[in-house]
Formats: structure tokens, sequence, C-alpha cells
């Protein structure tokens, strides 16, 4: 069964003038409610009162100032790991353009905490890559149950057959379902 998406209604995404503040996204985010991270992903931007959000003026918060937004020891350290490797070119942001999803998501779990969800909202959010389908979102399982009428929610394998009509743009059915969610449709 092939979805009708109306592209013109989906969420629009720029791509990322600072992949370092996007991936600090997507680690503060991790495993807690949009609502939550909202809050605290706003008292971390205000931590930077006004300076950009780079690796090097990442490293100059302290731990008190982290906790204070709400961010717990473990997060922080993995936005400190992700400052140094950014910092050391591990993660050598400067080539994301000319690398594959498969390899930028094998350069990112370089980081400690970034796994695959973090690579595959990056991919999405930060890159616009256009064939993102982030199989181990809980909101992207949901959203295949409601818009496919199932039961329960899907596996993997599941996902991956109902999304072969989307092949090459699976990103816009992930926003599609997501959406779907969000709208209460």
């Amino acid at each position: 069964m092939k979805l009708k998406i109306n592209k013109k209604k989906l969420r629009k995404i720029e791509p990322t003038r600072n992949p370092f503040l996007s991936l600090a996204s997507s680690i503060t985010y991790q495993q807690i409610s949009t609502k939550a991270g909202n809050a605290i992903y706003g008292k971390f931007l205000k931590l930077f009162d006004r300076r950009k959000v780079t690796p090097e003026n990442f490293l100059k918060l302290s731990g008190a100032q982290l906790k204070s937004a709400g961010i717990s020891p473990q997060k922080a350290r993995y936005l400190k790991d992700l400052a140094e490797k950014f910092l050391d070119k591990t993660i050598n942001h400067k080539n994301f353009h000319k690398m594959t999803d498969t390899e930028v998501k094998k350069h990112l779990v370089q980081v400690k905490g970034v796994g695959s969800w973090t690579a595959d909202m990056f991919l999405i959010f930060a890159l616009n890559r256009p064939d993102i389908l982030p199989v181990g979102d809980l909101g992207t399982k949901k959203g295949f149950q409601k818009a496919f009428g199932l039961g329960s929610l899907p596996s993997e394998r599941q996902m991956l057959k109902l999304a072969e009509d989307y092949l090459g743009k699976r990103t816009t059915l992930t926003l599609y379902l997501w959406d779907i969610l969000d709208s209460g449709n």
C-alpha cells in the first residue's frame, strides 16, 4: 500500500551550517521526550551567551554550567568527546558532503554516545539526505503502525518492506510518519 504524501505540508529542513551544534542537539535529545529536550536544549544554548556554539566554546563550559542546563553527567561526557573529536579532526565535518550515508554513520559513531539513531537524525536534519529511514526510532515505528493500520509496532524488517515503494525518498516517508503522529490524524 502506497501512502498519499503531500510534500508541501511536510516540515521544511535546511542543511546545517554548524555540524557540531547539530550533533550536540541530537545528543541532548537522546532518550528523552521532545518537551524535555526542548527545555534542556534551550538552557544549553543560553550557556553560550551569544557566543557561537563551537567545540572550543563548549570546552570552556564547566560541569556545573552543564548540570544547571539539565545536561546529565553522561551526556556531558558525550558532548565533551564530540568537541574533542571535532578539534582533533577525528570527526572531519568538511568531508561529509563527499561521503555516502553509510560512511557518515561510520564516521560519527566514533564519538561516545553517538549511535545509529543519532547518526540518522544528523543525516536527516543536518545533511538533508533523501533516503534515511530511522528504523530504531520509536516515532518512526509508531508512525508506521498508525499509517498502515498495524496491530502492533512493526519490526525493522516490516518497516523496510513497507518502505520499498519509497526507496530513494525514505526521508520524505519518515517526515510524513512523524507528522501524522504530531497532527493526530
